[in-house]
């Protein structure tokens, strides 16, 4: 799989498939890791970064899915690929196009820091696009797993069974009382960062989100927006996971995961029978005003794409906007992003030429050209 076929390919994760995929999107784990024995990774010098990548990356690959050959031992050039054992892929981001390393955060292959940082780094991806394994990022190793919906327990499943499997290769930094140790002291403990991307149009349109956002917090959990932390909840899209995981157990962990997760989704379906249900006129209003603002602009920019997607995907699971696919919604949450609307045009795009070409491949996904 080389980079344009895993933009072509449309994330596992994005399709309709999971339990409560009308209200949440995803659901994430993703563990940080550090090898023993060598400094994190703010502390490595160029050479010790790029010795660590080849080695993590062989780890990887000869442990996560060991039945075919090892992977080369040189480094590839720069964005390049190399496809070893169920497809797995490796792609080189050192020297790789902005462009193309904005697109892999698009997708949540990767995080912010690593496609901004310098130096040796790397991403293995699987061809689903929801196994992620990051080499040389703030920690030494950061695992991912995403699902489809709200399936908290599975995605712990995968991601525990792969880091499993890296550790009969690796020793990690490990305390027996602290846990693993890692760069950031909020991830020190179970290493683990579980989470759930929930899209919450009902609650952000009868006023009841602060609400929401008041009853994480008294639970210790965050909300961040569709890119995690750092970032604005856009197009009714937020991220609520766990704050730390220093002495609780991925078990507790997931357990307070879910109660919250849970309990949303019962308020975000309550609030979306009080808008059908009160003001159907003005819901419809809403819905097909967004609609004809997607299948009809000639220029539109990435914040308001995420707003009309939302309601989009709001009047779909409504039963109020037949005909629409909704695998193509979610997709095209990702798609529009400045990132791929540059991948697909091929260029480097000022702004307002975004605008145009977010607006032509709309209109050219949902029928309307």
């Amino acid at each position: 799989m080389d980079f344009n076929n895993l933009i072509k390919s449309p994330s596992q994760w994005l399709q309709p498939t999971g339990p409560e995929n009308d209200v949440v999107l995803s659901t994430r784990v993703r563990l940080a890791r550090n090898v023993v024995g060598r400094p994190f990774s703010s502390r490595l010098s160029p050479q010790d970064r790029e010795e660590l990548e080849a080695y993590l990356k062989d780890a990887i690959f000869e442990t996560v899915s060991p039945e075919r050959g090892s992977p080369p031992k040189a480094r590839l050039p720069a964005g390049k690929a190399t496809a070893r054992r169920r497809g797995l892929t490796w792609f080189e981001l050192d020297g790789m196009s902005e462009i193309d390393r904005r697109c892999l955060f698009e997708r949540h292959l990767i995080s912010h820091e690593l496609a901004t940082s310098q130096g040796p780094r790397g991403v293995a991806v699987d061809p689903t696009q929801h196994i992620a394994i990051m080499v040389n990022e703030e920690d030494h190793l950061r695992l991912q797993v995403i699902l489809s919906g709200f399936q908290s327990q599975a995605t712990w499943r995968e991601a525990d069974a792969i880091d499993d499997r890296i550790e009969k290769r690796l020793t990690y930094t490990f305390s027996p009382k602290l846990g693993y140790l890692t760069a950031c002291p909020t991830n020190v403990g179970t290493g683990m960062r579980a989470s759930a991307m929930l899209h919450l149009p009902g609650l952000v349109l009868t006023r009841q989100i602060e609400k929401v956002f008041r009853a994480v917090a008294r639970m210790r959990l965050a909300v961040r927006g569709l890119y995690g932390e750092g970032t604005q909840a856009t197009g009714d899209f937020y991220q609520i996971s766990n704050q730390a995981s220093l002495g609780k157990t991925e078990e507790e962990i997931l357990k307070a995961l879910d109660a919250v997760v849970g309990q949303i989704i019962v308020y975000e379906k309550q609030a979306r029978e009080v808008l059908a249900g009160e003001s159907p006129t003005a819901l419809d209003d809403k819905i097909y005003r967004s609609w004809g603002l997607l299948t009809n602009a000639r220029m539109i920019s990435s914040e308001e794409t995420l707003m009309l997607l939302s309601v989009a995907r709001l009047g779909v699971h409504l039963g109020r906007l037949e005909g629409v696919d909704i695998a193509t919604i979610n997709e095209l949450f990702i798609l529009t992003r400045p990132g791929h609307i540059q991948h697909i045009r091929g260029a480097e795009l000022a702004e307002s030429e975004r605008d145009v070409a977010r607006a032509d491949y709309i209109r050219k996904r949902l029928g309307s050209d």
